[in-house]
């Protein structure tokens, strides 16, 4: 019977991870749909523009909107490879068995970034040679996720190319260089790291980068922000004779938390004791037949020097303790694979949404200066798309504010 009840548990835990994946994949098709609207739109403010500020703006959407909607139907097709493999790799006594452990997904935020530029000195100081101007943003890659800087105009006037906010027909931009930053290069300061370059002086679209980058990295696991596991626990502190302290515990980072009550955790209060979690502690699970009603044990031990520290915990039922089990290995495997970003928690700056096309107007944005300076001749191929007056058509208007609002 028991074998039945675990059998039926585990197959409804398959359901619902199933439903969570489908919930995923619908977030994912409606964000792949959002893209090529998009990408349609941007298609047809392209073939209104009739200046090169305009055509270098609709560009950028279009190699954005390609450049997510490529990533999105990737990650689409590995997930639905994944699915069909979890579905006929595994026998069917396997298949009800849950899925392997993962690390917690976490916040990652990068700012401050700055290219320099290596300018010849004839150019740079001496002012020598033809002027070329450059537009340049980047684009940022995090798993399916992409995110695009400002579009910045650059020429030898510039020591750097410096991005203040968080790749057809038309003007065309060409890869320049790129770099991976990895866990390693995330630390709550400000970094330089080594670019890729991909072009060279004889191509026309070449920018005399210097070959590195700045910026701050940070990252924030989940585990280190959110708590974990909470319930009520009788612990009984290294070095107590009594029978033990009824508590609220929160396990949230590296810390075990002990409050009161469950209250005091909700307002903030200061916890009664901390137990630290690192990854050294061991943790043993036990059971008292002396103790009937909080008869399972999880045992905590810390070594501080020479000395070892353990206190224990208890619980009334199995269910609970092998929730505070689950829990606690997840957070040392967490700690394994997010390693130095576990040791505190680092700030993150929410960045500023991007505002709106009026207020965008004032600050140069080569959207929202989009007038054309000469009327269209009649039967010309825009003809149709713009509106008289030497002003945008409601629907390339109606476009612009959509890309905005959405990002």
């Amino acid at each position: 019977m028991q074998d039945r009840l675990r059998i039926l548990e585990d197959l409804n835990m398959l359901y619902i991870r199933q439903m969570a994946l489908s919930l995923e994949d619908t977030e994912l098709q409606r964000k792949l749909d959002h893209e090529i609207r998009m990408r349609e739109g941007a298609c047809k403010l392209l073939a209104a523009c009739s200046q090169r500020e305009q055509a270098l703006e609709a560009t950028k959407s279009l190699l954005v909107c390609n450049s997510r909607i490529l990533s999105y139907m990737g990650e689409l097709q590995r997930r639905k490879e994944a699915q069909v493999l979890g579905k006929t790799g595994r026998r069917p006594s396997d298949s009800v068995q849950p899925p392997e452990r993962s690390p917690c997904r976490g916040r990652v935020c990068i700012s401050d970034l700055r290219i320099p530029l290596m300018w010849k000195d004839t150019e740079y100081f001496k002012n020598k040679g033809d002027l070329h101007r450059w537009a340049v943003f980047l684009l940022l890659q995090l798993g399916e996720q992409i995110q695009d800087t400002e579009m910045v105009l650059v020429d030898r006037t510039l020591t750097d190319i410096s991005f203040q906010n968080n790749a057809i027909l038309g003007p065309r931009y060409h890869l320049l260089a790129h770099t991976t930053l990895t866990l390693a290069a995330v630390q709550d300061g400000f970094r330089t790291h080594d670019l890729t370059l991909t072009s060279h002086e004889e191509n026309p679209a070449w920018l005399p980068l210097y070959g590195s980058m700045c910026c701050r990295l940070v990252a924030q696991p989940l585990c280190m922000t959110q708590p974990t596991a909470s319930g009520t626990l009788r612990v009984q502190q290294a070095g107590e004779l009594q029978s033990g302290t009824l508590v609220h515990g929160v396990l949230k980072g590296t810390n075990l938390f002990c409050y009161w009550r469950s209250e005091d955790a909700d307002s903030g209060q200061e916890p009664l004791f901390t137990i630290l979690i690192n990854k050294e502690t061991r943790v043993r699970a036990g059971e008292l037949e002396q103790a009937p009603e909080w008869p399972f044990t999880l045992s905590i031990s810390n070594r501080y020097g020479d000395d070892e520290v353990t206190n224990t915990l208890q619980v009334q039922s199995r269910d609970a303790l092998q929730s505070w089990m689950e829990a606690l290995w997840q957070l040392f495997l967490d700690m394994s694979q997010w390693k130095h970003c576990c040791d505190e928690v680092m700030k993150i700056e929410t960045p500023a949404p991007r505002k709106p096309p009026q207020a965008l107007a004032k600050q140069g944005s080569l959207y929202h200066e989009m007038v054309l300076s000469e009327p269209v001749a009649s039967g010309g191929p825009c003809e149709g798309l713009l509106l008289q007056n030497n002003a945008i058509s409601a629907e390339i208007r109606a476009l612009l504010s959509s890309y905005y609002s959405d990002r």
